[in-house]
């Protein structure tokens, strides 16, 4: 995790991000010091019920506004293996971070990081695991189609990472594109969450529901409103006593009482206050990059 110290919403990335709001120009140190405060209580929520968490300070010094969500420029693989992704937005390039990647080298067996941020210069982009849900057991990357999403940089990280790319179109009411798939689709051990009704295509809905079903989850259909409030924007984590999911406290209020339901036979739900890092366009699951190495 990345706790900011000069938060606001990013204007490079308000023209494509839908959920992003156009009315946070509150004070600025006051949005600052909420979201810092938002992030902090999020580590200490988490650490609480067992998940390591690995905290790190951006003081705004390379104008970051995004830095809070780092699941986007980096991920890391079983076996020990990071890659490192091509940005779309100028500003949100300067996230990447040497003193991250030495963390994970230090406290964790990495084999390899492969660099795809090179990429940029041909105009492909592929925004990690904002971009790309991946279902790390079928092995299957799941992502919707966005300018954030390019074919050929996709195509790469799944040959060298070994995913099965499942890209699809997904679109809002009113036939914007999804700037990434991580806020209308969540994958976890026993079930997904996923916005079916935001996929045109019927065919291709069927495909995804099918294939999701098939791998032995529960699949938990999100309507527009629900993604509208990050529903989908969610990510299960390892806890001391089992899994937990960690989404939002708004998103957790928009779920249903038989989705609630599905999602507890299995994993404990862990609502997270963060309405002022949701001014961004992003919730929980955008503010935490998974680790999937093996400590040293």
């Amino acid at each position: 995790m990345v706790r900011p110290h000069h938060f606001h919403p990013n204007p490079q990335t308000a023209a494509d991000n839908s959920f992003q709001s156009q009315a946070a120009q509150a004070d600025a140190e006051l949005l600052a010091a909420q979201a810092r405060d938002e992030v902090t209580a999020v580590a200490a929520s988490l650490q609480a019920v067992g998940v390591t968490v690995h905290l790190f300070e951006d003081h705004g010094e390379r104008d970051t506004p995004d830095a809070v969500f780092p699941n986007n420029w980096f991920s890391t693989h079983a076996g020990g293996h990071v890659a490192v992704y091509p940005m779309y937005s100028s500003n949100r390039r300067r996230e990447r971070r040497a003193d991250v990647i030495e963390m994970l080298k230090a406290r964790y067996r990495v084999q390899d990081v492969i660099d795809y941020s090179g990429l940029e210069a041909d105009g492909l982009f592929l925004e990690g695991t904002g971009a790309m849900v991946l279902d790390h057991v079928e092995r299957v990357a799941y992502t919707a189609r966005s300018n954030r999403a390019d074919a050929v940089a996709l195509e790469r990280f799944c040959t060298h990472f070994n995913f099965e790319p499942m890209a699809f179109t997904a679109t809002d009411s009113a036939g914007q594109a999804v700037y990434h798939t991580n806020v209308i689709m969540c994958i976890a051990g026993a079930f997904a969450l996923v916005a079916l009704e935001m996929i045109p295509d019927p065919q291709r809905r069927d495909e995804i529901a099918a294939r999701l079903r098939d791998s032995g989850r529960d699949v938990i259909a999100l309507s527009e409103a629900q993604i509208n409030d990050f529903a989908g924007n969610a990510l299960e984590l390892m806890g001391r006593d089992g899994p937990v999911l960690a989404l939002s406290s708004r998103a957790a209020a928009a779920l249903s009482a038989e989705q609630r339901q599905v999602i507890e036979r299995t994993t404990r739900l862990l609502p997270l206050s963060v309405p002022t890092i949701e001014l961004a366009g992003g919730s929980v699951r955008c503010m935490l990059a998974g680790i999937h190495l093996t400590p040293r």
